[in-house]
């Protein structure tokens, strides 16, 4: 089959083949600033079973749980009957088990799937020479876009100009690996591909005769090969079409892989060639489940059942009454399901004090520029574009700000010389003995890091009154804060401080970009104690009293310290800070004591600080492990109530959201960051191989950007196994997350229906979605197709009654 046929039969482009298979991976954010992701991204719009099938073909990979977890569930009562008579009764019909005994049966059994993805050309070459050409390809392609992508970590640049594809053909025709390796002329070959990347995947297909129906998944598979690699290149697509432009890389990369996969096709065609005309008639077949997919799925969605009637119980559980009375402090915490435990310890502190809930980045879209750094930061969430840039520091820093960047540059270039080919050793030999002292402290964790304490940052001054006064409004009405201040009201981004760990990003504000949150606590804190911005605010309906104060602060999600910026803008000391203190301390103690009980190797709350400061230490904190719902609700429906450390709780009466625009604003941004980080832990435990970061006993990093297990290979992307195993048992159970919010039905349905990219999530089940009732209760849920059903009143219907019996 000829290109041309190939690119146009049954009316599909090949370019919108490779676009296919480019959104069918997800993206991965670089270490400085990496964030969850949702490894089902292109898989939105597909049930479980489909993605099982879909992924199951290109990547061999999972999308649930073995047999067994699910079976040790049943047994021992925590998943009942009842949750396997719901998941079945919302099953397809055309795929479920005939009833809830063939169900359970089905569960003591292991699935009969094949675990292996369909061959490529490389498996199948490496089949009949023992030659190990996937894993040659997987270390020449590394190598190469280390070098490529590499942010400074490497002593002398790699070429960028002429993009990826031409850089690539530049360095592979004086690559003589692969002929080494025994695939002779291989370099002659890619002198002589096309030019353009487009040509070239036009060419392969041609010469390995792919028909149109099989460029989608396989397209897709060659993608999968390339690991966290094609990852960052579908990564910066995503950048560059935030921005409104678009990128080639990834095109460039499938163009790449390709071109190995058409040489050693032309290599051993005489070999594999039925054998690849049987993976290809596989590739072109529809996507469909199996059987035992459709089960797979159905026991997932049973799992889940299982904790939502948990939560369900919970939430319908007696609760706290709220004050009446002014309160002594108002707390606002990220979402962050960290964030929860230490709200309630500082509840428990005092009656007095209410804490409220709200994403991270509390509403300041900030491109910000530290103190002594050369760089901007986007302190938000990735899925939105900066709205105001910031920096640290004022006019009377800039002369330190200076002097600070280049010191800062002088050690940068004196790291460079450390580690040069030739200087490197001198250095060790002359300077080695004086790290001895350094060493000693660090294996010992005897030196604490500090938490960020840059200058006061502040908003670009052409922010005029009106600008910021509306920026203010928006904020305090999407945290429900627009009434009954206290006398001071906190607002508390979070970090982690922890040391010799390459993903301490990923430990920090999601919502913030991957940074911690202190810049936009203080942004917002002097932007709500601005008197003209408060004058301002009173048109809108919103008095803030003259005696109450807004205090920034960071909360350290390792240690449960927090950190006051209380002097931020010269203000003088409040007379309630002390007291402060002793709650926040007392709040901590608590914290730390609840999350001690589920780190391994920590008996007590006091050795999670020194876990801190251990440089060996692979498990510092959890991080989001174990989260399963999102609640947006008055914070009185779950007050008292222990959520154990797995919800993201977020403040909202939609009494006075008039419009629903908060709430559409829940939907569309919180609760879709909230999905990334859940099904990225989700990913990373049914399917650690292909979404998984690996072990991080075996991490380098690379490029500056992301880890390879031990010295190249394919990028690591998602979650180390160290955060969400502990070396016997899994600390994160897969779920899919619940979402109860408490606010109309219709407000809930029309909301989806204006954004069908949020709906999918819904309709296929990568999210459940529950209304909670004037009492707090799951009440409703959504049954996909803006239809609802009543979960106060659920049971069995009769017919799967029937069939359970």
């Amino acid at each position: 089959m000829n290109a041309q046929s190939a690119s146009s039969k049954d009316g599909v482009s090949l370019g919108a083949a490779v676009d296919r298979a480019a959104r069918a991976v997800p993206p991965v954010w670089p270490l400085a600033s990496s964030v969850a992701v949702n490894p089902f991204l292109g898989q939105a719009g597909e049930s479980l079973a489909m993605v099982a099938a879909r992924l199951g073909r290109v990547a061999g990979a999972a999308v649930t749980m073995p047999r067994d977890w699910y079976q040790a569930r049943i047994a021992d009562g925590g998943i009942t009957d009842a949750d396997l008579a719901d998941a079945l009764a919302s099953a397809p019909v055309s795929t479920r088990p005939a009833n809830l005994f063939a169900l359970k049966l089905a569960a003591r059994r292991a699935s009969a799937d094949a675990t292996g993805a369909l061959p490529t050309i490389a498996n199948l070459a490496a089949a009949v020479s023992g030659i190990d050409w996937p894993g040659l390809i997987a270390e020449r392609f590394g190598a190469w876009a280390a070098g490529y992508f590499d942010e400074g970590q490497a002593l002398w640049a790699a070429p960028r100009d002429g993009g990826a594809y031409g850089v690539w053909r530049a360095m592979a025709t004086h690559d003589i690996t692969p002929e080494i390796a025994g695939l002779p002329g291989f370099a002659a070959y890619v002198a002589k591909a096309p030019e353009a990347a487009a040509d070239a995947i036009a060419r392969v297909v041609e010469t390995i005769g792919l028909p149109a129906a099989a460029t989608e998944t396989y397209f897709h598979q060659m993608l999968m090969t390339l690991g966290g690699w094609a990852q960052y290149a579908r990564y910066q697509l995503w950048q560059a079409e935030l921005g409104g432009g678009t990128d080639t890389t990834i095109e460039a990369f499938l163009a790449i892989r390709l071109i190995w996969e058409a040489a050693l096709f032309e290599r051993y065609a005489d070999q594999i060639e039925l054998r690849w005309q049987s993976a290809m008639v596989l590739h072109a077949a529809p996507v469909t489940p199996t059987a035992d997919q459709a089960i797979d799925s159905i026991l997932q969605e049973a799992a889940e059942r299982a904790a939502q009637r948990l939560l369900a119980e919970t939430l319908a559980a007696p609760g706290i009454a709220p004050s009446a009375d002014r309160a002594a402090l108002q707390a606002a915490f990220c979402i962050d399901v960290r964030s929860e435990v230490f709200r309630r310890a500082l509840e428990s502190v005092n009656p007095a004090i209410q804490t409220l809930g709200f994403a991270g980045f509390f509403g300041i879209t900030a491109s910000h520029r530290r103190f002594a750094s050369d760089v901007a930061e986007h302190r938000l969430p990735v899925l939105l574009n900066p709205g105001l840039t910031s920096r640290s520091g004022g006019p009377e820093e800039a002369a330190a700000d200076l002097a600070a960047r280049f010191k800062a540059r002088a050690e940068r270039a004196w790291g460079r010389f450390r580690l040069a080919a030739i200087s490197s050793f001198a250095f060790v030999e002359a300077m080695g003995p004086v790290y001895a002292g350094k060493l000693v402290s660090d294996a010992l964790g005897l030196r604490a890091k500090l938490a960020p304490n840059d200058p006061m940052p502040r908003l670009d001054p052409s922010l005029d009154l009106a600008a910021r006064t509306k920026a203010a409004a928006a904020v305090l009405r999407a945290m429900s804060l627009t009434s009954n201040f206290a006398p001071l009201v906190l607002l508390a981004g979070h970090g982690a401080n922890v040391v010799n760990n390459p993903h301490a990003s990923g430990l920090h504000c999601g919502a913030c970009g991957g940074y911690s949150g202190e810049v936009n606590a203080r942004l917002l804190a002097a932007l709500l104690n601005d008197a003209d911005v408060r004058q301002g605010l009173m048109p809108e309906g919103i008095e803030i009293p003259a005696d109450t104060r807004f205090i920034a602060a960071l909360h350290d999600t390792t240690t449960d310290a927090v950190t006051l910026y209380a002097q931020d803008g010269g203000a003088a000391p409040h007379p309630d800070l002390t007291a402060v203190r002793t709650w926040l301390a007392a709040a901590g103690k608590i914290a730390r004591g609840e999350r001690a009980l589920h780190l391994p190797r920590a008996t007590t709350g006091a050795e999670l600080v020194k876990r801190s400061r251990d440089w060996a230490e692979v498990r510092p904190e959890w991080a989001l492990a174990g989260c399963k719902a999102f609640i947006a609700a008055p914070r009185r429906r779950t007050a008292g109530k222990s959520l154990e450390g797995r919800a993201f709780l977020h403040d909202y009466d939609w009494r006075g959201d008039a419009g629903f625009g908060v709430l559409e604003l829940i939907l569309t941004a919180p609760v879709v960051v909230a999905s990334w980080i859940s099904l990225q832990y989700y990913g990373s435990t049914v399917a650690p191989a292909v979404f998984g970061g690996g072990n991080k006993l075996l991490h380098n990093v690379v490029g500056g950007i992301g880890v390879v297990e031990g010295n190249g290979g394919p990028l690591r992307a998602g979650l180390p196994w160290q955060s969400v195993h502990d070396g016997e048992r899994y600390v994160h159970e897969p779920l899919r997350l619940s979402v109860c919010i408490e606010a109309p039905r219709e407000a809930m349905s029309e909301i989806l229906a204006r954004h069908p990219g949020v709906r999918a999530l819904f309709d296929n089940r990568w999210l459940h979605l529950f209304a909670l009732d004037d009492a707090g209760r799951m009440a409703w849920r959504y049954a996909g197709d803006l239809d609802w059903t009543p979960v106060l009143q659920d049971a069995p219907s009769a017919a799967v009654a029937d069939m359970a019996a």
